[in-house]
């Protein structure tokens, strides 16, 4: 059986030379390439690749946010990504929105490929650093079981799109107290700003109980 990839990376001699790669293995067939997030996803709509050999740090949609996109517009395309970056947070992102495998820009050609009929045969490849991030983050408790109830409450109305002004009158608190709760909620979650704390609790299904 032949696996279709479609190679998503922003830089050309880079795309070139992963699709000479592919071209070049048996079993494996370059059905197109995207140079942005947003051209990933269109195209994988458009093409439906077994595969996605996905960056990360690309302009207009960033890799982790395409990869989450393409989860929910084809489900059947498994998304491997292949980039330089071994930072836990783009690790624990891009798995979390829904990655397969991940595997280093180091990886050698025969472990480029064979990442990528992994991924078709619904397995995880993962490079040894990654694997070793994805272990110590499962041996850390979840950081939803450090915040306080108050926390807890302020990240859901967060998450359902309140600004600071309705979420402190919602709870009966001043704008400057969810300034506080919010800051010490981005640092428990690793997160920089609303936006990313919103995919956050989603991506864990975290809703909670502001109204209790």
């Amino acid at each position: 059986m032949t696996v279709t990839v479609l190679v998503a990376d922003d830089h050309g001699v880079i795309r070139d030379g992963l699709g000479r790669l592919i071209s070049g293995l048996d079993g494996l067939e370059l059905v197109g390439t995207a140079a942005d997030g947003q051209q990933a996803v269109d195209r994988v709509v458009e093409l439906g690749p077994d595969v996605v050999l996905m960056d990360l740090d690309m302009p207009v949609m960033d890799g982790i946010e395409a990869t989450r996109r393409i989860g929910v517009e084809r489900p059947g395309t498994a998304v491997l990504v292949l980039t330089a970056f071994s930072d836990r947070r783009r690790i624990l992102g891009a798995l979390e929105a829904g990655a397969c495998g991940y595997l280093l820009k180091d990886a050698s050609s025969d472990e480029v490929g064979e990442g990528i009929r992994a991924a078709a045969r619904g397995e995880s490849p993962l490079d040894p650093r990654a694997a070793r991030t994805v272990l110590a983050a499962r041996s850390e408790p979840d950081p939803l079981e450090n915040l306080s109830p108050r926390e807890r409450d302020v990240l859901a109305l967060l998450v359902e799109g309140l600004p600071n002004k309705l979420i402190a009158l919602r709870l009966q608190i001043s704008e400057k107290t969810v300034k506080s709760h919010l800051t010490r909620v981005f640092r428990e979650i690793d997160v920089t700003d609303r936006t990313q704390a919103a995919l956050w609790a989603e991506r864990r299904g975290f809703t909670g109980d502001p109204d209790r």
